[in-house]
């Protein structure tokens, strides 16, 4: 399975369990986390959820290959799905992070509510340049974390990015050694479980609520535009650019 779902003693451990891909994701594995968030929603006896990588890996991303034989074509595909299920689930979210973390594989961070990540994990957010545009609400969600001007470097320029930095622009709430990583979270989840669920669930809305209609607004508008720019030459440069592993020439499309 590349999406594994465990409920032990209250907590569902989702795993992104594709390594000979680097964790990407396809759309069958969007709808499988979708899944698993709208029964983790549901069920009783689900009090927190942790999200995590197998093999030191969190997620690539999107699977390139799936992604153009299968790309999404309204807001109902499995992964505008999924981002709308994880922005609006009530219970804790806690996600794990070690080695890549890009794109969606970034940007769903910003709907988790503790975030760790090892001191070796590389984030990106490379949207622009594969001539698309941002998504998950990361346009408005990462400038308020992170102030106009650091949120800008990192979507407009797609550079890689440290964990330090992550921290910096508010995307992980800490940064520990890898090998202390696995014993840390376990230790924050277990504060979490021993927590009464009506506390967290009410203080959890609480914070959502200030901005719950902006971020519906703003991934439904992300959204159209995203699939507005995949058949764009811009995109389709990038893509094909990606396959033949060489830069893509978006110069070409300027005059």
């Amino acid at each position: 399975m590349d999406i594994q779902t465990e409920i032990s003693n209250g907590l569902m451990t989702i795993t992104i369990n594709r390594p000979e891909r680097k964790n990407s994701f396809t759309n069958a594995m969007y709808t499988a986390l979708a899944d698993a968030f709208r029964d983790a929603t549901h069920s009783s006896g689900v009090k927190v959820v942790l999200l995590k990588g197998h093999e030191g890996c969190f997620s690539a991303g999107n699977d390139l290959g799936d992604f153009l034989n299968n790309p999404p074509t309204d807001l109902d595909a499995p992964v505008f799905r999924f981002l709308r299920m994880i922005s609006v689930f009530p219970k804790p979210v806690v996600a794990q992070v070690q080695g890549l973390a890009i794109g969606i594989g970034t940007t769903v961070l910003l709907h988790c509510d503790l975030v760790y990540a090892a001191s070796t994990a590389k984030f990106s957010m490379p949207f622009v340049k594969l001539g698309l545009c941002p998504e998950a609400a990361s346009s408005l969600l990462l400038p308020i974390s992170a102030g106009y001007q650091k949120a800008a470097e990192l979507l407009l320029l797609g550079d890689i990015f440290t964990a330090l930095k992550a921290y910096d622009t508010g995307i992980v709430s800490d940064v520990l050694e890898p090998e202390a990583l696995d014993a840390h979270v376990q230790a924050q989840v277990k504060k979490l479980l021993d927590l009464p669920l009506t506390s967290l669930l009410t203080t959890k809305r609480l914070m959502k609520s200030v901005n719950k209609n902006a971020v519906a607004e703003k991934m439904a508008e992300e959204g159209h535009l995203f699939m507005s720019m995949i058949p764009q030459a811009p995109a389709q440069e990038a893509f094909k650019a990606f396959g033949e592993k060489r830069a893509p020439n978006f110069k070409q499309f300027e005059n």
